[in-house]
């Protein structure tokens, strides 16, 4: 195996760390004993294991490892705001695989970097797995990156208040149409209000990037979450075939309309899949990720599980 078939996110514990295995021990290697900007490009992933980080004193380690924490603007995921910028990590349904992705790649803004924090780990399953960008992209078909090329078309349909999948309210976390107009306007999006009082975004986004540091190129996009075929949930699989895709909540092409084959969906989701290594959570558990470089996503659960989510730019 090369370099990147063997990556696996570093774990860090308070004796690798020389810390006491508390918060506070934490809070004190990350902010006198870690170059925490160089350890997150050369690993991609880290798990801080050991300290037992608890919400009540998540706050002060969110502030050293997320500075400057982003809303969850333009976010299509379900999920409930909790704190200052700290949300629940999803709300779909605990049966469904969540399918690998880089947070807002549809996205004109997204965050540099993520952090989740297990509160309670389910009683069985539940781990996210996390899958390099540069494998995932290795691990796809030549003709199928030769057709992303040119990149990808996203396109969105959120209601005012009553309908299929997300409002704009909710997505934008503001009942202001100019704040959300204002928020698109750096996006070269499209943007069309609708009389039903919904709106409509069309964005043309790359499939790839290239990491600004590092200039590894890795997979992207979001075209197989936003594929009927990539999808695991059987309700969104049926109003697909029975609604046009330009009245989906979000429907994808590519960048010059030329639709998706199911079965390209199906291997950018699956192949993404094989590629990932799992994180097992351990309630205490923290999570940062260079969200360039690694896709994560969600593996099915039972019982309770509680993982919270906060990114920054």
């Amino acid at each position: 195996m090369n370099a990147v078939q063997e990556w696996r996110p570093r774990v860090v514990t308070p004796t690798e760390a020389g810390a006491e295995a508390t918060a506070a021990g934490l809070i004190r290697y990350l902010r006198d004993g870690a170059d925490l900007d160089q350890l997150l490009v050369d690993e991609k992933a880290l798990v801080f294991r050991g300290f037992g980080v608890d919400e009540a004193h998540l706050e002060p380690v969110m502030d050293l490892l997320l500075p400057g924490r982003l809303a969850y603007l333009h976010g299509n995921s379900p999920r409930t705001k909790v704190g200052d910028n700290l949300y629940t990590s999803t709300e779909y349904p605990p049966e469904y695989t969540i399918s690998m992705h880089n947070e807002l790649s549809y996205a004109h803004a997204y965050p540099s970097r993520l952090m989740f924090s297990c509160q309670l780990a389910a009683e069985t399953g539940g781990a996210t797995p996390l899958v390099d960008g540069t494998r995932w992209l290795e691990a796809l078909d030549d003709d199928l990156t030769a057709a992303f090329s040119g990149g990808v078309r996203y396109l969105q349909n959120l209601h005012g208040g009553m309908g299929l999948g997300k409002s704009w309210q909710d997505t934008f976390e503001t009942s202001d149409r100019a704040e959300v107009e204002r928020f698109l306007a750096a996006s070269e999006a499209s943007v069309e209000w609708r009389k039903d009082g919904g709106l409509r975004i069309v964005q043309l986004r790359p499939a790839t990037i290239k990491h600004p540091r590092t200039n590894t190129e890795v997979w992207f996009n979001q075209a197989d979450q936003w594929h009927p075929a990539g999808l695991g949930d059987e309700t969104a699989q049926a109003l697909a075939q029975i609604m046009p895709a330009e009245e989906l909540p979000q429907a994808v092409t590519l960048a010059d309309g030329t639709p998706i084959p199911d079965e390209w969906a199906v291997q950018i989701r699956d192949r993404g899949l094989a590629s990932a290594v799992d994180v097992d959570w351990v309630t205490g558990d923290v999570l940062l990720i260079d969200n360039l470089l690694v896709g994560h996503g969600r593996r099915p659960f039972t019982g309770q599980r509680r993982v919270l989510v906060a990114m920054s730019a």
